[in-house]
């Protein structure tokens, strides 16, 4: 059986080597690398590559696809599905790395971390226009209580937060046991000193914060985004660097494009002092990525011995 690895770093080669099988590794992405047809029956991809039908194309034999990512939005299902393509992702990875780095971009926020650090390395040791806010005793709204979501909420519990939620499901125990106020999602934005979003990207979550509801924010509100860039619809996110106390932003929607094509434009955006944005890196821990590895390494096994798929997508 051919398998080919893409956007293959050397830990990919190191732990995909493992198996019995012959594997092809390419650092590039599946449309840079593939231009011809090739007769690969399984693929594992990461967040880069763009699976579309045109690309499929060139997989007359495909009868597998993995992700190494919890998204899948980069992937067209439903023309898998029509192949009779199996898709999986990886699930449950990154709530500890996730959760814990949008409480650095809050607690930059909080405390001007950040312009304290640049200061002091520039020999500049004023502080007295850096005053921050403490945490303790203010109202968070979790969107999403997924795995990240919980991951928020521990902390935030650890934090002496006040937690409200608003999810698809809620796990009735967990609540519970960390007093999470379950509410609408217009009653979060109202009411929260801090809003954190932790859904995937669906047709329901799309620019599920538009301009009209970024209005109902406070103006001392924190939001932070450390899933994906079109939760946020664009116009709400310039909306919000000019009114609200600060964004936390580890993604953007179309921040490639807009790097490309409208870098001066994008780097204003970015450098506003109501906003910190970091490079779509809230996953990047060595025990998130090891737990990637293991998962993706363990499906493909059970591919190729053909038993059943972990976090089937199709």
């Amino acid at each position: 059986m051919k398998i080919a690895i893409f956007e293959a770093d050397r830990r990919c080669e190191e732990v995909f080597g493992q198996l019995k099988e012959p594997v092809d590794f390419f650092e590039g992405t599946v449309e840079n690398e593939i231009t011809t047809p090739v007769e690969y029956e399984a693929i594992s991809i990461f967040i880069h590559s763009r699976i579309t039908s045109k690309v499929l194309d060139l997989f007359p034999k495909l009868r597998y696809i993995q992700t190494r990512s919890t998204g899948f939005d980069h992937i067209d299902i439903q023309a898998c599905k029509e192949r009779g393509i199996l898709v999986t992702n990886v699930q449950g990875y990154a709530g500890p790395a996730v959760a814990e780095f949008a409480f650095s971009l809050l607690l930059n926020h909080s405390r001007k971390t950040y312009e304290a650090l640049s200061r002091t390395k520039r020999g500049e040791f004023e502080y007295k226009d850096l005053l921050g806010f403490e945490l303790f005793g203010k109202r968070i709204g979790i969107v999403g209580l997924g795995t990240i979501g919980k991951q928020m909420a521990r902390i935030a519990s650890g934090f002496g937060m006040e937690i409200w939620s608003y999810t698809r499901h809620y796990d009735e125990e967990f609540c519970q046991r960390y007093s999470i106020q379950k509410c609408s999602f217009d009653e979060l934005l109202s009411h929260c000193d801090v809003v954190m979003f932790a859904v995937p990207l669906t047709k329901e979550t799309y620019h599920m914060l538009d301009l009209s509801r970024a209005k109902l924010l406070k103006k001392e509100a924190v939001v932070v985004n450390v899933a994906r860039g079109e939760i946020i619809d664009p116009e709400a996110l310039e909306w919000l660097s000019l009114h609200i106390y600060g964004l936390g932003l580890d993604v953007i929607e179309g921040e490639k494009e807009l790097l490309a094509k409208k870098p001066q434009e994008f780097l204003e955006f970015i450098q506003r002092p109501t906003v910190l944005y970091t490079p779509h890196m809230a996953y990047y821990t060595k025990e998130a990525l090891l737990r990637i590895q293991q998962i993706s390494l363990e499906n493909m096994r059970r591919f190729l011995r053909g038993e059943p798929l972990r976090f089937l997508l199709t």
